[in-house]
């Protein structure tokens, strides 16, 4: 039987970006992505992005994160879910210390800062996008990532094309078009999230530029699918919008499951995103999830 059978668990969203915060600090438990794929399997723990806590491996962090896709496979980062886990470890009676204003979490990507700045509204301090084809990475050397030489569809007639690439802890490619909605994301989605030019796959975003303040988004997530909401895209977008000379580097992006205002500061190049979360319930891991699963997996 798993040793994660009936721990706590907290339900939450970030925009609709489902989320789950499993808390493993005094332990030296580590999640499976056979365990990971059977948490996101059930109604009541379902997830985009299942957010681990472990005790921190550094001085001066509060926590190590490790972040785990719907299918298993893991994250660099995540924005939505790094606010959530923010609010159990300031909000939460069981996790959380309310005299915190501000968290340093460390994920796979590097630390993530977060400020407190309501109930439910954080901002995470998203590090330094990666511009460079060979950090986000890409298979072929472009030398200028903000078009890649990509497309879907008939060469003389590609339904999408020239994607920007930039890295926020994941690989993301944003295609600029005109109507977010005209594309079926759901098919096209899986194609180019495991196209070989990626070769850690990617995130795909289509991006509407409505103002040089405001930008629509929708995302198909690596590893996850259609989302509501998506952290690091949103940030990707913005930042690949502003290299463009689209928009400004502050705007709002707005997603099917709300708004993030995202700020890509010029003192030292990093990507702020502030939004809110929403603790929906909280529940213990029902043991029958892990009954058939093989010790690898």
């Amino acid at each position: 039987m798993s040793p994660l059978a009936n721990r706590r668990f907290l339900k939450m969203n970030g925009l609709g970006n489902e989320i789950v915060v499993l808390d493993l600090r005094g332990t030296d438990l580590r999640v499976r992505a056979g365990e990971a794929r059977a948490i996101a399997a059930d109604a009541r723990s379902r997830f985009d992005q299942l957010m681990v806590v472990h005790d921190p491996s550094v001085p001066g962090i509060d926590a190590d994160l490790r972040i785990y896709n719907t299918d298993g496979s893991e994250s660099g980062a995540c924005g939505n879910g790094t606010r959530c886990v923010a609010w159990a470890l300031v909000r939460d009676p069981a996790m959380g210390d309310p005299a915190k204003t501000a968290l340093t979490l460390r994920t796979r990507a590097g630390l993530l800062p977060v400020r407190v700045d309501g109930d439910v509204v954080f901002t995470v301090d998203m590090g330094a996008p990666k511009l460079a084809w060979q950090d986000i990475p890409l298979r072929d050397p472009f030398p200028d990532t903000r078009y890649i030489e990509l497309q879907i569809g008939p060469i003389d007639d590609p339904i999408l094309h020239s994607p920007a690439a930039v890295n926020m802890g994941n690989p993301h490619a944003i295609f600029f078009v005109d109507d977010v909605d005209a594309y079926d994301l759901a098919r096209i989605g899986p194609l180019l999230e495991n196209h070989p030019i990626f070769p850690e796959r990617a995130n795909i975003s289509l991006a509407h530029v409505v103002s040089d303040s405001r930008i629509r988004l929708r995302v198909w997530e690596r590893g996850v699918g259609l989302t509501r909401a998506c952290g690091s895209a949103a940030c990707a977008a913005l930042v690949a919008a502003a290299r463009k000379k689209l928009t400004g580097r502050e705007a709002v992006v707005a997603l099917p499951g709300g708004e993030l205002t995202i700020r890509w500061r010029t003192s030292d190049d990093h990507v702020l995103m502030t939004g809110p979360v929403e603790l929906e319930h909280e529940g213990r891991l029902d043991p029958a999830l892990f009954a058939d699963l093989a010790e690898s997996a």
